[in-house]
């Protein structure tokens, strides 16, 4: 039975970064209308039946509610605490059930939530966040066909899902946590309000992506390195004086000023070291670990990251191959 997962985070576009910048308000309205499109392009290519993530504001069974389609679908049964290990529970879960996609609907973060517990499932990520490097924004309808072909196993083509890579946070040699497209040391001892928005504090970064076409800290590697990284490859720059001064758009709307004193290309398993004590590690953009004390500590780049549907190319390979076409008699 082609079965697709839907995580749809009703938190998602809503941080900090709408006062200290200029980001927009993605509202949890327009997420149900997004998932009212995704069940439709679904249906449209026989998807049969599809699970979702149950969250406070009830984004699945609203978008459900009146829509005429032959798809049976079905809220998880797992415990909630409204924060992002609903998640990483819920990927986790819908891997356990067999789910051929896993829909995701937020940005960076959800998307790093996600894959903490999505195994090989791959993903259709829906950018519905702030800063969104990770996520693509792609209308509903679409990738719920894109999602639906993969589910049923109508396109098999190599390019239409592809691998990507990932930060592993390292105490002492053992996996403390994960980031899809950023790692930045940060000099301070608490968390707060977690989104990053100041560079001051900003000691070492570490990238999956060098992208001058992306909003985040991810710009600040695409602008130091217009020629962006290959697969195997993570950028680590170190901030201090003496270097190369870089203007790169942090958060929407929000140009700021880092100074790179070092930076070296990252190959697939090498590690980079975290000399800054007290610090703060953000991961894609969210603050979330906080050392004390000095720690043996390291970031590695991985090539475990989660396995993506690439909706473009999945729509082309069904187009080719005569899909959406059928010979009138």
């Amino acid at each position: 039975m082609a079965t697709v997962g839907i995580i749809a985070n009703p938190a998602s576009g809503k941080d900090i970064r709408r006062l200290v910048a200029h980001a927009s308000v993605f509202d949890n309205n327009e997420k149900i209308n997004i998932v009212r499109r995704v069940l439709l392009g679904l249906d449209a290519v026989q998807v049969e039946r599809v699970l979702w993530m149950p969250d406070y504001f009830g984004i699945g069974e609203r978008a459900r509610h009146g829509l005429h389609v032959a798809l049976t679908t079905e809220m998880l049964d797992m415990p909630t605490d409204w924060t992002q290990d609903d998640s990483t529970r819920a990927a986790a879960l819908l891997r356990e059930q067999g789910v051929q996609v896993i829909i995701t609907l937020g940005g960076d973060g959800t998307n790093r939530a996600v894959a903490k517990g999505c195994g090989d499932v791959p993903l259709v990520a829906i950018s519905t966040g702030t800063n969104n490097v990770f996520p693509t924004l792609v209308e509903g309808t679409l990738a719920g066909l894109a999602a639906g072909l993969i589910a049923r196993g109508m396109v098999n083509a190599p390019e239409a899902i592809h691998a990507t890579k990932r930060l592993e946070i390292l105490d002492d040699g053992a996996l403390a946590d994960i980031a899809l497209v950023d790692a930045v040391v940060y000099d301070g001892q608490y968390v707060g309000s977690r989104a990053i928005w100041q560079t001051e504090g900003i000691r070492q970064i570490v990238l999956t992506r060098a992208d001058p076409n992306a909003i985040g800290l991810s710009a600040i590697g695409g602008y130091l390195n217009g020629d962006g990284l290959n697969a195997e490859e993570g950028l680590a720059l170190q901030t201090g004086a003496g270097g190369m001064r870089v203007w790169a758009p942090i958060a929407p709307g929000m140009m700021r000023h880092v100074t790179i004193a070092a930076q070296q290309r990252v190959r697939v398993g090498e590690s980079v070291a975290i000399t800054q004590f007290p610090n703060v590690i953000a991961l894609d953009g969210e603050r979330t670990l906080v050392y004390h004390k000095p720690a043996p500590l390291q970031i590695r780049l991985s090539a475990n990251g989660p396995r993506v549907v690439d909706i473009r190319a999945t729509l082309h390979a069904a187009a080719a191959q005569g899909f959406f076409v059928e010979r009138v008699t």
